[in-house]
């Protein structure tokens, strides 16, 4: 009899584990797909607005940039479909457009570069001059300015925003540092568009000065 109690009792704390064992297995799993389908849970707060426009516009920017951070993914078959044409078609038109804006990048120092020659009677100082606040000022804009918004809109120190400004304009985008993702924060809704235009000219310009470094060391 207290053998066969014994077994009884072992069987049903058996039979409670595996029920409760599976049900957080069900609960983890729907935390997952909730995360990958735009909801933030952090405590008792939820954040649902990761695909309205903003978020949705900067998803595509991540998408045709290759940055690609991995912390918003299409969970549906006709949303991965359309992820890949809309990649196979956006990421060459990208490039087109990258390289448009860095031309306008560098005909614009190289026009005024050539006005301050002539106002100094061709001296090539003047040329070095205007290069040299061009590469200074592309290194505030992009570079050094930008971490002391991520400052304050996402509480990261300026290290960590200096960090996540140039692990985006290289693309290399490991996704530990992303904008807006923090649901105890209320971003306003320019933030996010205009973050998306910082990462096409700052890359652009980024891309402007790797070329002179080569073209330096060659």
């Amino acid at each position: 009899d207290f053998t066969s109690q014994h077994w009884e009792c072992w069987s049903h704390e058996l039979a409670i584990r595996g029920f409760v064992g599976s049900h957080i297995i069900i609960s983890l799993q729907g935390i997952i797909q909730a995360y990958k389908s735009g909801i933030t849970l952090q405590g008792n707060t939820t954040s649902l607005g990761r695909w309205d426009f903003s978020g949705s516009f900067f998803f595509s920017i991540s998408a045709i940039t290759t940055i690609g951070y991995g912390n918003l993914s299409p969970s549906t078959a006709a949303g991965r479909i359309f992820c890949i044409l809309f990649a196979l078609f956006g990421i060459p038109l990208n490039l087109v457009l990258l390289n448009e804006i860095g031309q306008l990048m560098l005909l614009g120092v190289q026009h005024c570069a050539h006005r301050l020659e002539e106002v100094f009677h061709g001296q090539k100082k003047a040329s070095l001059l205007i290069k040299t606040c061009a590469l200074v000022t592309g290194l505030l804009l992009f570079l050094l300015l930008p971490p002391l918004l991520f400052s304050d809109k996402e509480g990261w120190s300026y290290e960590e925003g200096f960090y996540y400004s140039f692990i985006t304009l290289s693309t290399i985008g490991f996704g530990d540092y992303v904008i807006g993702m923090n649901p105890d924060r209320t971003y306003p809704g320019w933030y996010k568009n205009v973050i998306s235009l910082w990462i096409l000219f700052g890359m652009a310009w980024l891309a402007l000065v790797i070329k002179f470094c080569i073209n330096f060391l060659e």
